[in-house]
């Protein structure tokens, strides 16, 4: 039976391309995922052992102590390089910076760009850093660049470079050039050394230091000189050896590539499941096409069990033939996603593609498990029939039992899911999405039985409009659409699932891109936001705005956190007055114009959780231990706009350090165009103005490109859906080889053999596209349903152009899918396929 089997894998192999082709894109996803995060976290891992190569103590802030870090002192450096065993101890700081180029623009990410002191030790020398021109900054007036940064920006050492902290950049001249293995450079952020008392100074931490890095002498134990330095240091700062720095970073960067790891591997899921019908289906038709050599197999001897394992065998081979196609496609696409894409708005550290044997053993088992899975049916009905078959050709139809008990089956499930999504959407809380998701999936598989049943009353709406609109041709796609009822449900249960989770996304999306449109519209008043992809904002970026000729209003937006009440609130600073011309925020109570006399406002919300009420006065806690008392001068409607406290930027200000502005809106009187705005903040190299389109970008982006990635991650389960609704025309065509000479000796042209065939691929295609987006919009509700808390001024969108979009490209999938189907129909010469058996 092992050869018989291997035979007839070799005689259809044709018939199986298609799911050969199915299996190795299922594989292909989970195996690309798996080499993709195995290669992200060897990357960061060795990334963080190179950073902390030269580090084999660093003393910092204590983690668990709740005191305020003051820093670490001279005096305490001092100590710790007295200490035996110690080779070097030096002081660090650093904080965020920008560096520019030569015309203005930014050299790095913004995120990870960063500086740094320069500390050298003995022999004038900094371990961290390497010079490959030029040296180390000795004086205020002077910076170091790291070389990837020097080299697009073009930077000799003697140039002069733009810095910028909060604020605009101030020069200074380029003295050394340096490679380094920190983690900012390696994730594509650039790095400004600066000598140290002027780092010191700039960062705000004059006399102090934020950390110290500890070299030890050859023979000496980091763990043995960890115990030794902690016993220095005071209760806020500790001390950690460089391999458990480094186990920390790989830690965080690992837990968040599970997290990406477990969304592609769900997405592959998906995809796989999709290749299950596919695969089914293939099976079945083959076993249908050979029911009199399956019935001579039984008849000369072989058992039910043998030909059930002949059948497993062949989905085995033809699985483990997708299997190590989709291990090499895999390992293809992780290798193009690890050079394009960047992770956590940065780079990706560069390495080798990692490609373990658990991922070649996962590919193999899925492919070859997922494909045995799906043939197990199709193998039990080919071994069920009976050796009398052999003289004959009939197919065994479905017992009516068996539909009936079926379909009863589909619509029990169908309906308890349905109850269960409808419960999760009145359920409230966390558990809400885990009610609506179990529900959500008992609706999926009680739809893909029913299909079947559903597929006779749904094509029948378009038979009158087939043979009215193409004749014959229309007529006989009609009554093949639904001839067997299995083989088109199987077939459009593919592109329903696809279907089903696209038009969910997009439901979400669009009512969350309307509520994004409500607060562009109605809230937001502003031409203009200036935003910051560097260091940050400050208040001379407010002034710069305010100087030119058109703007009305400018307020800035900082974030700041007080204790009120007794609770701890994120509140937002605005500039009082200009405020209400850039941001309209609907009054529950009181007035916004409280802000010029100190009053804060509240969201109505908080408000109501709080008891607050306008004209209450509430005692408040600053950040810096400070208190006071503040007056409620107005309640709004809680919006995404503004944090649910608002108050005068000045009073966040007075009680921190550097004031944290997180963009500035901007009114104009007309005549002002963004690049006026540009222009006055040429100076400083982060600041971006946005217009309004931005403004709503800003406010649904990030929707947005959730919902890209996720169209693109679902496009492998259409491109699988395709396969199949390929593969069940041509394998049906092969089977009705007969009927199609038949049709042309009595007058069907091969024109309308080409189109009866495309019909029915369209109709079967938007059989599954009206399923998938009629359940899929379904779940789109729920979904918005039980997020709608959190969107302010919901309201459920449905996006009727977008899902009637998606109807055309179904039916253009369907046309693609037919042309070699078709094709190959009104190429058989007729006397050939009469004679066909």
């Amino acid at each position: 039976m092992f050869r018989t089997a291997l035979r007839n894998v070799l005689a259809h192999k044709a018939r199986l391309l298609m799911t050969v082709l199915a299996v190795m894109l299922g594989v292909a996803f989970v195996s690309g995922t798996l080499i993709f995060t195995d290669t992200l976290n060897h990357a960061y891992r060795d990334q963080a052992t190179k950073s902390y190569a030269h580090v084999d103590v660093e003393v910092g802030e204590n983690a668990d102590s709740s005191a305020e870090f003051p820093g670490i002192s001279r005096k305490t450096v001092d100590e710790i390089a007295r200490l035996d065993g110690v080779a070097e101890a030096a002081g660090r700081v650093d904080r965020m910076a920008s560096v520019a180029d030569k015309n203005g623009r930014l050299i790095g990410d913004g995120l990870d760009d960063s500086a740094a002191n320069f500390a050298p030790g003995k022999g004038g020398k900094d371990p961290l850093y390497v010079f490959t021109d030029g040296s180390g900054p000795t004086e205020p007036g002077q910076v170091a660049l790291d070389k990837e940064s020097a080299d697009k920006a073009g930077y000799d050492v003697g140039d002069t470079v733009p810095v910028a902290f909060k604020g605009p950049a101030k020069t200074y001249r380029l003295s050394g050039i340096f490679t380094t293995d920190a983690t900012s450079v390696a994730e594509g952020g650039s790095l400004v050394l600066f000598d140290t008392t002027t780092a010191q100074r700039l960062f705000h931490r004059r006399g102090v230091y934020q950390s110290v890095t500890v070299t030890a002498d050859p023979g000496t134990s980091s763990t043995e000189l960890a115990a030794a330095v902690r016993k220095l240091l005071p209760d806020h700062a500790e001390a950690r050896t460089g391999r458990e720095l480094a186990d920390d970073r790989v830690k965080a960067v690992t837990g968040d590539t599970s997290t990406l790891n477990t969304l592609l591997l769900a997405f592959a899921g998906v995809a796989l499941f999709v290749s299950v019908f596919l695969i089914a289906n293939t099976f079945t038709m083959l076993a249908a096409q050979r029911t009199r050599e399956l019935a001579l197999l039984r008849a000369v001897g072989a058992s039910r069990r043998q030909v059930t394992r002949s059948v497993l065998i062949e989905a085995m081979v033809v699985g483990a033939a997708g299997a190590a196609a989709g291990l090499g496609l895999g390992a293809a696409m992780a290798a193009v996603a690890r050079s394009t894409v960047g992770f956590g708005g940065g780079k990706i550290p560069d390495g080798p593609l990692s490609v373990t044997s658990s991922t070649v053993l996962v590919a193999a088992v899925v492919g070859v498990l997922v494909t045995m899975v799906a043939a197990w049916l199709p193998a039990r009905r080919a071994a069920k029939i009976p050796p009398v078959a052999a003289i004959g050709s009939a197919h065994l139809p479905a017992t009516t039992k068996s539909l009936v008990l079926r379909n009863s089956l589909g619509v029990i499930v169908t309906l308890f899911g349905a109850a269960v999504v409808l419960a999760g959407t009145g359920a409230g809380g966390s558990k809400a999405g885990k009610i609506v998701g179990f529900g959500a999936f008992l609706v999926v598989i009680g739809v893909i039985v029913l299909i079947p049943l559903l597929s006779r009353p749904v094509i029948a709406v378009v038979q009158p409009l087939l043979r009215r609109g193409f004749g014959v041709s229309g007529k006989l796609a009609g009554q093949n659409a639904v001839r067997s009822p299995r083989r088109t449900g199987a077939t459009a249960s593919a592109l329903a699932i696809g279907l089903t989770l696209v038009s969910a996304l997009t439901v979400v999306a669009a009512t969350l891109g309307h509520s994004a449109d409500r607060i562009t519209n109605d809230i937001v008043k502003a031409d203009y936001r200036v935003s910051d992809d560097g260091a940050g904002l400050d208040a001379s970026t407010v002034a710069a705005l305010r100087k030119v000729r058109g703007v009305t209003a400018v307020s800035r937006e900082e974030s700041g956190l007080m204790t009120i009440d007794g609770r701890w609130q994120q509140v937002t600073g605005v500039t009082p007055g200009d405020f209400s011309d850039v941001i309209h925020l609907p009054v529950v109570s009181g007035s916004m114009d409280t802000l010029t006399k100190g009053q804060i406002a509240v969201a109505d919300d908080v408000a109501r959780s709080n008891g607050w009420k306008t004209g209450d006065t509430l005692p408040v806690e600053y950040d810096d231990s400070k208190t006071g008392r503040l007056t409620v001068g107005a309640v709004f409607e809680s919006n995404a706009v503004v944090s649910p406290v608002v108050v005068p930027a000045d009073l966040i200000e007075a009680h921190e350090d550097e004031a944290n502005i997180l963009w500035i809106y901007v009114k104009t009187a007309g005549g002002t165009d963004e690049k006026a705005l540009a222009d006055a903040l040429a100076g400083h190299p982060g600041a971006r103005v946005g217009d309004r389109q931005d403004i709503r970008e800003h406010f649904n982006g990030e929707v947005d490109t959730t919902l890209n990635v996720m169209y693109g991650l679902l496009a492998m389960s259409l491109v699988i859906a395709v396969l199949g609704v390929v593969n069940t025309l041509a394998m049906s065509v092969f089977e009705r080889r007969r009927e199609v000479g038949m049709v042309r000796a009595v007058g069907l042209d091969r024109r309308g053999v080409t189109r009866m065939i495309q019909l029915e691929s369209v109709v079967i295609s938007l059989f599954g596209a009206v399923i998938g987006i009629g359940v899929g919009s379904f779940f789109g509700w729920a979904l918005s349903e039980i997020t709608k808390s959190g969107v302010p001024g919901y309201a459920l969108e449905l996006p009727w152009g977008r899902l009637a979009l998606f109807l055309l490209l179904a039916a253009l999938v369907g046309l693609l899918a037919a042309l070699w189907p078709a094709r190959s129909a009104a190429r058989l010469d007729m006397l050939t396929a009469i004679k066909t058996e």
